[in-house]
């Protein structure tokens, strides 16, 4: 279990953006690989209303559940290793195990017994160092949706804003405004709802 501050900047990749970089940085096939995100809130969206996210990763073999909640800069993540059986179980019945993320839930005044699966986001990713950050390329699937995004998460804002946006200008990138995967995916439900 543990606490740590994600800064990350985010942009919206076409398709075409998403293989120069691909190509630019030599990636190969044998350096993508999947993970996936399950998501969870309860109905009436209790998560959201209160600006905070709640996924299981899978990455191969290796479960981790992930509380993400607002922080002065970036966003404070709560990790939990969980086993297959725990990560099933959530999934079937919404029912989240014992630990730290459970815990911090019920002090928010969650009703933990109101969790529900919403669903899951595959992605293919690579990841590598970049100007004392790591930068991610991201392909995903959710809901008869793909997309693609670029991610670099860093230490520090100021420096790391500034690397970004110099990155983007060097690959003729526009800045897009970029909602975090969870976001995506929500709004990707409701029109489905509809």
């Amino acid at each position: 279990m543990s606490q740590n501050i994600e800064i990350e900047f985010k942009n919206m990749l076409t398709f075409k953006e998403y293989e120069l970089l691909l190509t630019e940085f030599n990636i190969s096939e044998q350096q993508i690989f999947p993970q996936e995100n399950h998501y969870f809130d309860t109905a009436d969206f209790a998560l959201k209303e209160k600006g905070v996210a709640l996924r299981i990763r899978q990455k191969k073999d290796y479960f981790e559940m992930t509380l993400k909640q607002p922080a002065r800069v970036g966003l404070l993540e709560s990790n939990q290793k969980v086993t297959h059986m725990e990560a099933d179980e959530a999934i079937q019945t919404g029912k989240l195990p014992s630990g730290l993320v459970h815990d911090i839930l019920q002090e928010m005044g969650i009703t933990i017994n109101k969790m529900e699966y919403f669903g899951s986001l595959l992605t293919k990713r690579t990841e590598f160092t970049y100007n004392q950050g790591l930068l991610v390329l991201d392909h995903s699937y959710y809901l008869n949706k793909e997309d693609f995004e670029l991610e670099y998460e860093v230490e520090n804002y100021d420096l790391g804003k500034e690397t970004f946006k110099e990155f983007l200008s060097q690959y003729g990138i526009p800045i897009r405004k970029t909602e975090n995967k969870i976001q995506r995916f929500y709004y990707q439900k409701s029109i489905q709802k509809k």
